[in-house]
């Protein structure tokens, strides 16, 4: 009998000793990383600074006589806002905006002028030799062709920036004019704005001026960039924390500030430096997590990874598009295809279209430098994809982070035997234009004779990417990328190299090191509670 209380005693002290030998790694383990994912989930961030107390303006505009007149065109506008405004119109005509291009130093150290002016995308391809049409977003009158005159201070717009009406909108296709008489463009009709009325209630510009443009690059809502769409004018909080109409309520010039008509923000398609960029580190200072894991991840990623793990959450972005397959006819006729979300996915004009919502962004290495292919630079290898725009940086750069991105891909015309990106001449009211004639040959000559680049009369198609940094869209805390999506083995970040991450790579040596201890620890505490479990028994005989 005593013996069996005596093994019994045993037992029960072997599970406690296992108990307490293994509590600690369960503590460590188990309850350590439910914390630090449930903070990583939940934690809201502090050491923030808002700055959304904007003080309204006590201007009245409809006081002023100079603003009592009756305008008949746009212009007249401008000459009575330049006479009390007077030099603001200069500081405007030394900006991207008006220029659209800026001094720029390209990786093998030439100082060039780059910029919507003279680059190339792999959407509508190029503004050179379809000027007319493109200009549509300048902030300026009757830009054509190449006899604008960038002096005429009368041809600079100020009401696109600062009208508040929501009354003034410029034609589609009059080079930044707005209609003199009522037209209808593709189902919408627009009328001649009401000048003296939008003259004496212009003010800060608001999202819906910036967006007008910035929103419907590329030919339509939210096309180019996958962040930026009409989707923010009333957005909620699951649309965009920062834009939410109930919350902050934030407009774009929160962010973009704005001194002498120089606004701060870069977009890396027309841009290469690392100077005068928006930082959420402006607003959102220091430590900002209560998790110090999180504030030190950091130090090697953008706080855009975690807090937009989705773009283009409303209105769908173009993803691919492929102008090989233009040209098609239907009974003789130029044509078009729909999706379910009625988006055009084939043009006889343009091609084909691959349409996306609820994108979740691919990643890249940033050091805030870029370079774009300038038309006329060689294609070192036409077998792979041509970078339209190289955003530069690696894991052993100091100044480099993980950034979303959206890669638009494309297929576009290129010289066979110049190898170098053609320049066509796509729009336009001319048979020569490839919309009209639907003659690659033909288009290429007139594009690259304005260009003034080499043509052979040889061409193909060459796929290009495009990458367009994800700003926008900030998801709510709650939203926020776990641990888990990046450190497994299906990580969003599988496609970046160069570097170890914990639970997505693995490391031979490290699994051996990681086997030995685990196998060693555990035969220590079987060892231990052996060697106890014998001196008791010794201790009892």
């Amino acid at each position: 009998m005593q013996e069996n209380i005596n093994i019994t005693c045993r037992i029960r002290n072997f599970i406690m000793y296992m108990i307490l030998l293994l509590l600690p790694w369960y503590l460590i383990f188990v309850i350590g990383y439910s914390i630090e994912e449930s903070q990583a989930i939940t934690n809201d961030s502090i050491n923030t600074v808002y700055k959304t107390d904007r003080l309204p303006s006590v201007v009245d505009h409809s006081k002023f006589d100079v603003l009592k007149k009756n305008f008949s065109n746009p212009k007249q506008v401008t000459e009575a806002c330049v006479s009390c405004h007077n030099k603001r119109h200069t500081e405007l005509m030394k900006s991207a905006h008006w220029t659209w291009d800026r001094k720029s130093i390209r990786q093998n150290g030439d100082t060039v002028r780059i910029g919507k002016v003279n680059t190339i995308n792999n959407f509508c391809i190029t503004t050179i030799s379809n000027r007319w049409k493109c200009t549509s977003c300048h902030i300026g009158y009757g830009w054509k062709d190449e006899n604008f005159d960038f002096s005429d201070y009368k041809k600079v717009d100020c009401l696109v920036c600062h009208d508040t009406t929501g009354a003034y909108e410029k034609q589609p296709l009059g080079s930044g004019l707005p209609v003199d008489e009522k037209r209808t463009f593709t189902n919408k009709t627009y009328f001649p704005p009401n000048y003296s009325y939008i003259a004496k209630n212009v003010g800060k510009p608001r999202i819906e001026n910036c967006g007008k443009c910035h929103f419907f690059g590329g030919g339509g809502d939210n096309v180019k960039h996958g962040d930026l769409s009409s989707d923010l004018y009333q957005a909620d909080r699951n649309m965009d924390i920062h834009m939410d109409k109930k919350g902050i309520n934030m407009t774009c010039i929160d962010c973009h500030e704005t001194e002498r008509h120089n606004i701060t923000g870069k977009l890396y398609s027309v841009s290469n430096d690392n100077n005068n960029r928006v930082m959420c580190s402006k607003c959102h200072v220091g430590n900002v997590h209560k998790n110090n894991t999180l504030n030190r991840h950091t130090n090697k990623i953008a706080c855009q990874t975690c807090h937009i793990p989705l773009y283009a959450k409303g209105t769908a972005t173009k993803m691919i598009w492929d102008w090989s397959t233009s040209g098609k006819l239907d009974k003789g006729r130029q044509y078009k295809e729909y999706d379910s979300l009625h988006n055009v996915t084939y043009k006889s004009g343009k091609g084909t279209f691959v349409w996306k919502r609820n994108v979740e962004p691919e990643y890249v290495w940033f050091n805030g430098t870029a370079e774009q292919y300038i038309p006329g630079d060689i294609i070192e290898d036409t077998t792979v994809a041509l970078k339209i725009n190289t955003l530069y940086g690696s894991y052993s750069n100091k100044d480099s982070k993980i950034i979303p991105v959206k890669i638009h891909r494309g297929k576009q015309i290129f010289d066979t035997e110049n190898k170098m990106l053609i320049i066509p001449h796509i729009y336009g009211h001319d048979k020569n234009a490839y919309s009209k004639g639907l003659d690659w040959n033909l288009a290429a000559k007139v594009g690259m004779k304005d260009a003034g680049l080499p043509y052979s009369g040889k061409y193909s198609f060459i796929e290009t990417e495009m990458y367009w940094p994800i700003n926008h869209m900030v998801a709510p805390n709650s939203q926020a990328l776990t641990c888990i999506q990046c450190h497994s083995k299906e990580s969003r970040l599988k496609n970046l190299t160069g570097f170890y991450m914990p639970g997505r790579d693995r490391n031979i040596f490290l699994d051996i090191l990681g086997i030995f201890m685990i196998v060693g620890t555990f035969g220590g505490i079987i060892i231990h509670a052996v060697i106890r479990f014998l001196k008791a028994k010794h201790i009892i005989n």
